[in-house]
């Protein structure tokens, strides 16, 4: 996994930890680890390490694919993590568990809100850095997508449910919202 700690190190900062899966998470279940100090000013990440051993399928595509979960947000004063490695691992269980892909455009609803009325979280490319960084090929010939989970309102998913993906992303490049804050406002769509 070198080649993978590596690309994530060179974008999110240094990795300050991880959290093993929780007991009684299904088998497989990857770590949850955290970065500071990366390409974006103040912003932590947290991203699974080794969900790609996982081989998971998008509908009902017999193609196999290797992801990785990121969610960042802002460092906050007491230096404590928040919210999203729980949801990270929320996540990546549930894929595991069904052996079911998250791809870009899809909606995923949380079972408890987020600060900010998140809701839902929307799966993106990582567009807030390098067209490099979306994939990575590691040591045993994987090609790893690295997707990213971003909170949204209830109004934010129900839009991309009715008009898609490509007219939510749409708005966002028109409106350029902060999608790093977890207490942004939701769009009015």
């Amino acid at each position: 996994m070198p080649e993978l700690i590596d690309h994530l190190e060179g974008r999110l900062g240094r990795m300050g930890g991880a959290w093993p899966a929780r007991d009684g998470a299904p088998e497989g279940s990857p770590q949850v680890a955290w970065f500071r100090g990366g390409r974006l000013p103040r912003v932590q990440a947290f991203a699974t390490i080794g969900l790609f051993r996982t081989p998971l399928r998008a509908g009902t595509s017999e193609r196999h694919y290797h992801l990785e979960l990121l969610a960042c947000d802002y460092v906050n004063d007491d230096q404590e993590p928040g919210p999203l490695p729980s949801v990270v691992e929320f996540v990546a269980e549930r894929m595991v568990q069904g052996g079911h892909a998250v791809l870009r455009g899809d909606v995923i609803p949380l079972p408890v809100p987020l600060p900010g009325g998140k809701t839902a979280l929307y799966v993106a490319l990582p567009v807030y850095f390098d067209d490099d960084f979306d994939s990575v090929t590691i040591e045993n010939g994987s090609d790893v997508t690295i997707v990213w989970l971003i909170p949204v309102t209830s109004a934010e998913a129900d839009f991309v449910r009715a008009e898609g993906w490509q007219a939510f992303e749409q708005e966002l490049a028109a409106r350029d919202p902060d999608l790093i804050d977890l207490d942004r406002a939701g769009l009015a769509l």
